[in-house]
Formats: structure tokens, C-alpha cells, sequence
């Protein structure tokens, strides 16, 4: 989740406070939140960024940290936001943030705002992919000298790489538009870069929306198509959640309601499957993965509302979970194998 709480992209503070908490909550793997590649591609200026040696420094000490008192995997969704950039922080408002009070004019595919009201996109030409995919490869190179365990590209949400991918925000006429193929072709060049420049024992993964929820858009015919695709290249895993592309979208929001969408990738590929959307429960979780509906379950605003989820989830399924030992006597009665006391 992302956290709107850097400065110039450097983390801060706050993201000490924050995953620190998160790496001690015995989960299976924490996502640092999307983190651009360059400065243009923050969803607001106060997004976090991996493009400079001033960001890799701040994000160290922040890992050093996680380091020293957990052994929790740390992977980083690395983004470019497109069009949905230079917006303004949630709880300070809505809408796009003008160069006049620290945004700037953002890039996507084609000249087409998020919103009617908003400011026209500049369109990418050639030499602008070729700045972005070159910075998306640096950002995998700082992440692999931060001792980062694995990449998530994020290519879900109506940020840059899925706006390739939708019809709706690629309306292109060269070899990046049009046909399935050609719009697929700078997402999956990215993939190819990073993947190519990554160390090779560390997976890179990529998240996508299942759907954009509106008709003509990307849907999960093409996201199949795309997931096999990824396969090919040596993708290690496909997160599957939805929307955010156009504001047309009609989202059935329920508990499970993005499960289908992973289940339906699911079998059609080997890559293993990450669901996500409105899981809750423990149980939910637990039978997610006992269908074979997805291979992993991920959450974000549950984890927010109670970092210690994991613990909760171990205690009603009757399993164990890592914990510090300096946690070892929050074992609730009646749960006292409840910690891994290794």
C-alpha cells in the first residue's frame, strides 16, 4: 500500500516505522509499496522512488533495520504511474497536482487523460520509452544492490504499463498499439530488461488487473494471453487484482470478488497465482488455497488494519507463525505453540 509518506522519493521515517512493524508480522513475503523509476512516474510527489543514490541510501537504512531483527523475505513492486501521475496525496484531496504547486505534465501511450477534466498526457515517442525502460533496469539494479529478494513489476491499477496494455488508453498506431501483440510489446520489453539485468536466482513477478470492469477494455481473455507470455520469459508468479484504468469501470466489490479472476488465469498456467481483493477472514484464505483457486493469498488494507494478521490467522487454524521472541509471551491461552521458538 502505498504509503504517500517520502521525500523526493527517499523513504522516510515513516516507512522505518512502517515496515518495520510489517516485517514482524509473520507473513510470508512483504511487498515494499510501488516505488517509481523515475521522478515524472510518482503517483504524487510524495510517492516513493528508487531512481537516484539519495533514494537507495534512505530505502538501506530502512532494510538494515528489517535485517537485523527479521528474516522475512522483502520484495519491491517497482511502477511508473503514466497518466495517473502528479496527483495529490489522499487525505489531502483529490485530482491532478498543476507544476505550479509541485507537479508536473505526465506521460502515457496516447494523449488521453485518466478524467475528461484533466490536463492532455504527452504521448511517448521512442526516445521516451527507451528513458523509461532504461530507468525501470537501473531501479532493478539498486534493488539487487539493497539486497531486495525479489521484483514486482507493476503493470496493474491504470499505471503506465497497463495502460499499454488496455485498448482503451493505448489508441497508438505504431508497433505499441493496436493488436494485442503490439500493445503487450513495451510492458513485456520492460519485463525482458529487468529480468535480463536482475540477479537470476531472485524472482521477478508481475501484477496485473484481471480486468479493467469495462466493456471493450482489457479483460481476462488478454490477461491469459499475456500470463502465458510472461511464462515463457521466466515470470515467477502473476498477482491478479483489477481495475483502476478508467473511471467507467463497474467493480462488483465483495469479499472474494477478484478470486475469480485469479482462478481463471490459474488454469491456464503453471505460473504460481496470487489472489487478492476483500480477503478478510482466515478461513477465506485458507480455503482460496485448499480450492486451488490461487497458490498464495495477499492483503493490504487487512494488514494496515491489524499488522499482526498472520498471528491471528495461525491462532484460528490451529498452525504457527514467526515471531521475535521478544513477542514470545503474547501467546494468547490456550495457543502456546502458537510462535515458532526455534
Amino acid at each position: 500500500m502505498c504509503q504517500y509518506s517520502a521525500h523526493d522519493g527517499s523513504a522516510t521515517d515513516w516507512h522505518m516505522i512502517h515496515l518495520g512493524n510489517l516485517s514482524l508480522s509473520g507473513a510470508g513475503l512483504l511487498i515494499i509499496e510501488a516505488t517509481s523509476v523515475v521522478p515524472e512516474g510518482r503517483i504524487s510527489p510524495a510517492d516513493l522512488g528508487l531512481w537516484s543514490d539519495e533514494n537507495e541510501i534512505a530505502l538501506a537504512s530502512v532494510l538494515k533495520a528489517i535485517r537485523t531483527y527479521s528474516e522475512i523475505p522483502v520484495a519491491i513492486q517497482l511502477a511508473h504511474a503514466g497518466r495517473k501521475a502528479s496527483c495529490e496525496i489522499p487525505w489531502k484531496g483529490h485530482g491532478v497536482v498543476p507544476p505550479s504547486e509541485g507537479g508536473w505534465r505526465v506521460l502515457a501511450p496516447s494523449p488521453i487523460p485518466f478524467n475528461p477534466d484533466d490536463p492532455e498526457p504527452i504521448a511517448l515517442d521512442e526516445t521516451g520509452l527507451k528513458h523509461i525502460k532504461d530507468a525501470f533496469v537501473a531501479a532493478a539494479c539498486r534493488a539487487d544492490r539493497l539486497g531486495i529478494d525479489a521484483i514486482e513489476l507493476h503493470a496493474a491499477h491504470g499505471y503506465l504499463l497497463h495502460q499499454f496494455l488496455s485498448p482503451l488508453s493505448n489508441q497508438r498506431t505504431d508497433n505499441y498499439g493496436g493488436s494485442l501483440e503490439n500493445r503487450m510489446r513495451f510492458p513485456l520489453e520492460v519485463f525482458d530488461a529487468i529480468r535480463s539485468t536482475f540477479s537470476s536466482h531472485k524472482p521477478i513477478g508481475v501484477r496485473i488487473s484481471g480486468t479493467d470492469w469495462v466493456p471493450g477494455g482489457w479483460d481476462v481473455d488478454q490477461s491469459i494471453i499475456l500470463t502465458k507470455e510472461l511464462e515463457r520469459r521466466g515470470c515467477a508468479y502473476l498477482h491478479v487484482s483489477s481495475g483502476g484504468l478508467s473511471p467507467l469501470q463497474q467493480i462488483p466489490i465483495g469479499p472474494n470478488y477478484q478470486v475469480p479472476l485469479a482462478e481463471c488465469i490459474k488454469k491456464e498456467t503453471l505460473l504460481p497465482i496470487i489472489a487478492v481483493g476483500l480477503i478478510t477472514e482466515p478461513e477465506q484464505a485458507d480455503e482460496i488455497i485448499a480450492s486451488g483457486k490461487a497458490d498464495l493469498v495477499a492483503l493490504a488494507r487487512g494488514m494496515l488494519f491489524n499488522p499482526r494478521w498472520p498471528w491471528y490467522a495461525a491462532a484460528k487454524l490451529g498452525a504457527q507463525v514467526e515471531a521475535a521472541p521478544q513477542y514470545w509471551r503474547a501467546q494468547p491461552h490456550g495457543h502456546k505453540d502458537l510462535f515458532k521458538m526455534s
